[in-house]
């Protein structure tokens, strides 16, 4: 009898403990869940701007290098507006420190137009077009001076070839905080595409640099800055969060996907890239 008491007794013991602890277990996941819910969701609390006010925003400046390398006095006009000197750009970074500017990246850039986020003191954003090796080699050592980074647009049909930039390359630029976006397999005119270009142009170079990066690519710049309307779903079905055009007009109800940026011209002084690049970007 005395037996049957204790193991009744124990039994009962065990179940009460099971209950406890599972009411415990319960309380902790009510209270987790009270935490959870109380924490406001930065995401869904984020006012997105609409069209008109992203292009109202005060322009940030954007600077577009094709060529560091040297070239001649009797040069053609293309290769002297596409192609600034080693020492040129040396100087241009230099001034643009002295001057207080910090490099921001897309990523920033997108917050600060449709979400409104902060911005350092004087921003600026740094490009390079056409895979050139010598934005490599030249530019981010220049740059990593003064603690700047930059975006690299990338044609794909380009990447290994002699003087273009290498798989390993474009890796690294990736993994040292530099971003990494497309610009097409191999620079046709967006404005002419139709049928399977879309997925040659667009799609398949997006897919390559992720592969090659680990990293989503949502960045996209036009060839020679052209663009019309019609090319922008295309863009954005891409999956591509921001396009980047030249200095044309920008299309005030698709701002994201006509951000403007000037072409950094070999024919012009240190000092006078800083006056084009502060009088271009001048809209309140």
């Amino acid at each position: 009898m005395k037996k049957k008491l204790f193991i009744t007794i124990s039994c009962f013991s065990i179940l009460v403990g099971c209950q406890s602890k599972t009411e415990q277990k319960e309380t902790s996941k009510k209270e987790i869940t009270k935490v959870i819910t109380t924490i406001p969701d930065m995401e869904q609390k984020k006012e997105i701007a609409n069209a008109a006010t992203i292009f109202s925003k005060k322009e940030v400046p954007i600077l577009c290098y094709h060529n560091i390398r040297e070239f001649s006095s009797t040069a053609s006009g293309d290769i002297k507006t596409y192609t600034v000197k080693p020492d040129n750009f040396a100087a241009q970074m230099k001034a643009l420190s002295a001057a207080g500017y910090h490099t921001i990246l897309p990523n920033e850039l997108y917050e600060y137009l449709v979400h409104d986020g902060p911005l350092p003191d004087k921003p600026v954003m740094i490009t390079f077009d056409d895979t050139r090796e010598e934005q490599y080699t030249i530019g981010t050592t220049e740059m990593k001076k003064y603690g700047f980074k930059g975006v690299f647009f990338v044609m794909t049909v380009s990447i290994n070839r002699p003087k273009y930039l290498s798989k390993e390359q474009i890796k690294t630029l990736s993994d040292s905080g530099n971003i990494i976006a497309a610009h097409t397999w191999d620079h046709h005119m967006v404005t002419k595409y139709s049928g399977e270009d879309w997925n040659i142009q667009l799609n398949k170079p997006k897919v390559k640099l992720e592969e090659i990066i680990g990293k989503p690519v949502t960045y996209f710049a036009y060839p020679f800055g052209l663009w019309n309307p019609t090319v922008i779903p295309e863009i954005k079905k891409s999956g591509y969060q921001m396009a980047f055009i030249l200095s044309t007009k920008r299309d005030p109800n698709e701002p994201l996907y006509t951000i403007r940026r000037i072409i950094v011209s070999g024919t012009w002084t240190t000092d006078g890239m800083i006056k084009a690049m502060e009088s271009s970007f001048n809209k309140p």
